[in-house]
């Protein structure tokens, strides 16, 4: 308690260093602390359920022909048919058990009140396997999964139930729209559970044999061709990934070989060898099923690095800063030797000091940790903010308290064993009247320090670099439309129970009513949304195009309204746009783009020629237009292969997204569309009403947070560094004051004294920029992935990072060059 109270003591007696100590701890244990609880979250957390270790992800990578489709919850290497996984679960004996979930898009209704969320379509055996428990009523159970389209019922997630139903027991048996059709109700499941699919997090579960009945979906069950469930199981008791994995290929196998191989065609022996090849591969599954695992490894990775880097960065300063005030306290430290104190009671009571910094510096670091987390969750698309908790969390203090216990011992050890190892005589000498320099050893050390700062901030400030410049061409990446004046949102009326034919004469009424709105100059429509990341795709046929086994003929495609090009800002090439007469009944109609046209030999008399789509034979859909390359999915992947037909002419008519060209900025019109259509029908929710820079803003969010985030991090670790060295070079003029005293007594002028510290800045930069540039070229081929358009060793980054760094060190340098230059020798020499 003693030590205690005196370290409070000598941090009031030097309240700058305690300041600039707790800053710089707050903000790096902060940011790093930030930085874990979105590691922890995304990467680590594993599944609340029973022994989450002994759960196993399936996936069967390979040739898949036919339909595949996956979601969040991974690629498509990993997603079976529905037969395949009624076949490995009621047959399998080398786990035990398994389970098949997929996401599906709700309109919900409850207590008349209409709004669109998730659900998730899960087998009968889901709950039982990852022992959920229900906090009310039952779970699903394998009877409610037996018979295909028979058992109209439900699961609620227990946020679902506290936040619209307010927690009411009395739920059990009651009647919720999901899609227009009644489910009732059967329980809800435990606090806490949120789907095994991180970012998908699901308001209801309803047996997977309903998928049919309940969604829009319309493939056949017993396709052995179409792949869209994922799976994952159970070890045996004391069983291994190993073990089960040999026995459930070799059950998977025949299946694959003497059922599923017959019903292939037009295979190359070759694709049938692999086909064939085909295992099931088992990997652990405690996180459950999601491809953010994936995604968000490398970037989140990254900025535990930068913000690792700036914590480093920090603790050198400080101990600098400490070694400086050990060597003003050599005096005392030597006095309380000599009378009897060991050396092990002051080395206590100098940690007791750092440690009390470095807890005060933990404590601040809290508010910086939820400051860092908002400003992240700034960057994220709604969905994507609603995965992560932003607000405190126990591993997060906990984290930060382990990072302040470790920086407080790293950056107060050397300093408190110098400070204690002193000859007693030669520093009570010392002390009368002079700052004792401490030795050459400590001289040596405070100036390592600052050069490994400098060195990291080189590296940090050439990442930042990089990751600004990658920015920057993503924001002039030509998109083939124009996002300005423009607003986007989507309806699904086929979800609310609408078939086919009344979800047309909507659509049609919705461009109706949109045009009429005052500032709309232009509107139209289309199935597949603009720049959002999804991806529809056919093969298709081509007039003039040889086709044959492995030949790959699948393109992107849309669905869309009349005058999409126009309203969009697409270029049309040749040809014609759609209109309203391209409907059912008229002659069938494409537009393709450039790409379309060199996969398939079209050059540019694509106009006139015919195609057929999901590879059908005939011949029976014409090419009107030829347009412009335009962005499909991404912002920045490569434009694929594509073709538009009219949704007027298309069956699919289940979900549409409607684009507004307006004269106003279009968030202006976005409350009108609203009130719009609430008028047209009130129980059909709008969603992803947004302008389109926004889309195009949430496209890019990892690009935009990485850059922003990094260039933070990096400004600051160079701020911190320039503060080290202005306080090494202060620290060694007022340490050498006698010395520069004499050569000006000598002769000496301003001019060479000045140059005498500037030589000391140069030395410590060059070194510190050199081994930065090193570092920076490793980190820039590690993150080449995450750069858009731009080598990581690009020139213009490397030298302008390097004029910051000179700039910043000249100027932390020129004080202390200016106050050296200054010294009166008369003094300079009294003050020994």
């Amino acid at each position: 308690m003693r030590n205690l109270t005196l370290a409070l003591r000598m941090l009031r007696k030097t309240p700058f260093v305690t300041a600039i100590a707790v800053a710089s701890l707050a903000l790096g244990i902060g940011a790093n602390a930030a930085i874990y609880s979105l590691f922890d979250q995304m990467l680590l957390r594993s599944l609340p359920v029973r022994a989450p270790g002994e759960l196993v992800n399936l996936s069967a990578p390979g040739p898949k022909p036919g339909s595949t489709s996956c979601g969040q919850a991974g690629d498509c290497e990993a997603v079976f048919s529905y037969p395949m996984f009624r076949d490995l679960e009621q047959k399998q004996t080398a786990l035990a058990g398994v389970a098949g979930h997929v996401s599906f898009g709700a309109n919900l209704s409850v207590r008349n009140e209409a709004f669109s969320g998730r659900g998730m379509f899960v087998s009968g055996g889901y709950f039982g396997l990852l022992g959920i428990k229900p906090t009310i009523g039952r779970l699903l159970q394998p009877a409610d999964d037996g018979t295909i389209g028979a058992n109209y019922v439900a699961v609620l997630s227990h946020e679902f139930w506290r936040e619209r139903y307010g927690s009411d027991p009395k739920i059990v048996g009651q009647t919720l729209i999901v899609n227009g059709k009644s489910l009732t109700i059967l329980g809800v499941a435990e606090a806490g559970f949120r789907g095994t699919t991180l970012g998908a997090e699901p308001m209801v579960y309803v047996p997977v044999s309903m998928r049919a009945a309940v969604s829009t979906w319309r493939n056949a069950f017993e396709n052995r061709r179409s792949y869209w469930l994922y799976v994952f199981g159970r070890l045996k008791p004391g069983g291994s990934i190993e073990q089960a994995s040999a026995q459930l290929n070799a059950f998977y196998r025949p299946i694959l070989n003497d059922v599923e191989a017959p019903l292939q065609t037009s295979m190359s022996d070759a694709t049938m060898k692999r086909f064939k090849a085909r295992s099931i591969v088992i990997e652990p599954g405690a996180r459950g099923q999601s491809s953010i695992h994936r995604e968000a490894r490398t970037p989140i990775l990254l900025l535990f690095a930068i913000t690792g880097t700036v914590l480093l960065i920090a603790c050198a300063n400080i101990a600098n800063l400490l070694l400086a005030r050990g060597a003003t306290r050599a005096t005392e430290m030597g006095v309380r030797l000599s009378l009897g104190a060991s050396r092990s009671q002051l080395l206590r009571q100098l940690l007791t000091e750092s440690l009390l910094l470095a807890a005060i510096g933990g404590l601040a670091s809290l508010l910086v940790s939820v400051w860092t987390l908002r400003s992240i969750a700034a960057f994220l698309p709604a969905e994507a903010i609603a995965t992560i908790d932003i607000s405190l969390q126990p591993k997060m203090i906990v984290f930060a308290a382990v990072l302040a216990l470790s920086t407080g011992l790293l950056f107060g050890i050397f300093p408190a064993l110098h400070s204690t190892r002193a000859d007693l005589i030669s520093v009570i000498r010392a002390g009368a009247g002079q700052i004792t320099g401490g030795g050459r050893a400590a001289s040596r050390f405070r100036t390592a320090l600052v050069t490994a700062q400098i060195a990291l901030s080189m590296a940090l400030l050439i990442s930042a670099g990089l990751f600004l410049k990658s920015l920057v061409n993503v924001s002039r990446t030509d998109l083939g439309f124009d996002v300005d004046h423009l607003a986007t949102f989507n309806v699904s009326p086929m979800r609310s129970g609408y078939d086919s034919t009344r979800a047309g004469v909507l659509y049609e009424r919705i461009e109706q009513e949109l045009a009429a709105l005052p500032g709309v100059t232009q509107v139209t429509s289309g199935l597949v949304p603009l720049v959002s990341g999804n991806n529809w795709g056919n093969d298709v046929r081509v007039q003039g195009f040889q086709h044959g086994p492995d030949v790959d003929a699948n393109s992107r495609f849309n669905a869309v309204g009349a005058s999409y090009l126009a309203t969009t800002g697409m270029k049309l090439l040749s040809g014609r746009e759609f209109t309203t007469v391209d409907r059912d009944g008229s002659a069938k109609v494409a537009i393709v783009n450039e790409a379309f046209a060199k996969k398939f030999n079209l050059g540019t008399d694509a106009v006139g020629k015919f195609m057929s789509l999901s590879g059908a034979d005939s011949l029976d859909v014409q090419i009107v237009g030829l347009m412009k390359n335009s962005a499909y999915s991404e912002v920045k992947g490569e434009i694929p292969p594509l073709y538009f037909t009219p949704w007027r002419q298309d069956g699919t008519r289940s979900s549409l997204f409607f684009y507004v060209r307006t004269k106003q900025p279009p968030a202006e019109v976005l409350r009108s569309i609203t009130t719009m259509m609430k008028t047209i029908d009130p129980t059909l929710p709008v969603e992803d009403l947004k302008t389109m820079p926004q889309q195009v803003r949430e496209n890019v969010f990892l690009d935009r947070m990485i850059s922003t985030m990094a260039s933070a991090f990096a400004l600051l670790a160079t701020l911190l560094a320039g503060v080290g060295l202005y306080g090494v070079l202060a620290y060694s003029v007022a340490q050498r004051t006698r010395e520069i005293g004499v050569r000006m007594a000598l002769g000496a002028d301003g001019a060479r004294v000045r140059g005498l510290v500037m030589r000391q800045v140069g030395v410590m930069t060059a070194i510190g920029a050199v081994i930065g540039i090193a570092a920076a070229f490793a980190i820039g081929r590690a993150a080449q992935s995450q750069l858009y358009q731009l080598e990581g060793h690009d020139p213009m980054v490397f030298a302008s990072a390097v004029v910051v760094l000179v700039l910043v060190a000249l100027t932390a340098g020129f004080m202390p060059a200016r106050r050296a230059s200054k010294v009166d020798p008369m003094h300079a020499l009294r003050y020994d």
